[in-house]
C-alpha cells in the first residue's frame, strides 16, 4: 500500500483544504473560486495516479506475461482477469517495496515531519524510482525519447535524464521484455498442439478438435513442472 499512500499523501499535502464556501459557490451560482479551482486540479491529479503507478512499476511486465501464459495454455478465461490482476498487483507491491520504502524514509517522512519542503521531497522521491526504471530500460529506447524531445541536454549522470523521457522509454522496454517472455512461454505448448494435431491427422480424426485433446496434456505438463512457481520466479528475479 505504500506506493498509493505516497502519492496520495504528497498530493493532499500540497493542496490546501477546500472551504465549505467554495463548494457552496459551485453548487449555487457556478462561480469558480480559487478553492474550487484547486479542487478541480486535485481531482484531475488523482485521476492520473493509476496510470503513473502502472507505468513506473513492474505491473506492466507482470500482467502481460500472465496474460500470455493464459493464452498459451488455451484455458479461455481461466484464471479470470480479476485473479490475474490481483496477483500482478501483489507481485508489484512485493517487487517495489524496497524502492518505496526508500522513498518513504528519505522523502515522505521528512516532509510529513516538516523537515523538508515539497520540492525537496519530490526530488528525493524521484531518485530511487528513476533508478529502478533506468535499470530496466534499454539505452536504445531512452535515446529515442531524448532525441524526440529536441531538448539540448547535457547528460552526464542519471540525475540529468528527465522523467518525461524515462517513463515512456521504460514502458516500451517493459513491453518488449514481456513479449519476449510471452514468446518463450508459447513454444512448449505450441509443440504439444502440433504433436496432437499430427497424431489426429494420421488417425484420420479430422472432425475432432486438436485444441480439445491437447488442453489436458498442456495442463498436465504445466502442473508437473510447477509452472506457476517457475513463471513467478523468473518474472520477479528479472527485476533484481
Amino acid at each position: 500500500m505504500k506506493p498509493i499512500l505516497l502519492s496520495l499523501f504528497i498530493l493532499f499535502s500540497t493542496m490546501p483544504a477546500v472551504k465549505a464556501t467554495g463548494l457552496e459557490d459551485i453548487l449555487s451560482d457556478g462561480a469558480a473560486t480559487p478553492d474550487a479551482v484547486k479542487l478541480y486540479v486535485l481531482l484531475g491529479l488523482l485521476s492520473i495516479i493509476p496510470a503513473f503507478l502502472i507505468l513506473t512499476t513492474s505491473f506492466t511486465r507482470i500482467i502481460i506475461v500472465l496474460s500470455f501464459l493464459r493464452s498459451s495454455l488455451g484455458t479461455q478465461q481461466n484464471p479470470p482477469n480479476m485473479l490475474l490482476t490481483g496477483l500482478a498487483m501483489f507481485l508489484t507491491v512485493f517487487i517495489m517495496q524496497p524502492i518505496y520504502s526508500q522513498v518513504n524514509d528519505e522523502a515522505l517522512q521528512p516532509f510529513l515531519n516538516d523537515e523538508i519542503s515539497i520540492e525537496v521531497a519530490l526530488e528525493r522521491a524521484e531518485v530511487p524510482i528513476k533508478d529502478f526504471m533506468l535499470d530496466q530500460t534499454r539505452a536504445k529506447d531512452l535515446q529515442l525519447f531524448l532525441e524526440l524531445s529536441n531538448a539540448d541536454l547535457e547528460i552526464e549522470s542519471r540525475a540529468d535524464i528527465p522523467l518525461s523521457a524515462t517513463i515512456p522509454a521504460f514502458a516500451i522496454s517493459e513491453l518488449r521484455t514481456a513479449f519476449t517472455i510471452g514468446f518463450l512461454l508459447f513454444i512448449p505448448f505450441l509443440i504439444i498442439d502440433m504433436v496432437v494435431a499430427s497424431i489426429l491427422m494420421s488417425m484420420g480424426m479430422f472432425m475432432l478438435s486438436p485444441v480439445m485433446i491437447s488442453l489436458p496434456f498442456k495442463l498436465l505438463l504445466f502442473v508437473l513442472v510447477d509452472g506457476w512457481y517457475l513463471v513467478v520466479e523468473s518474472v520477479v528475479l528479472g527485476f533484481f
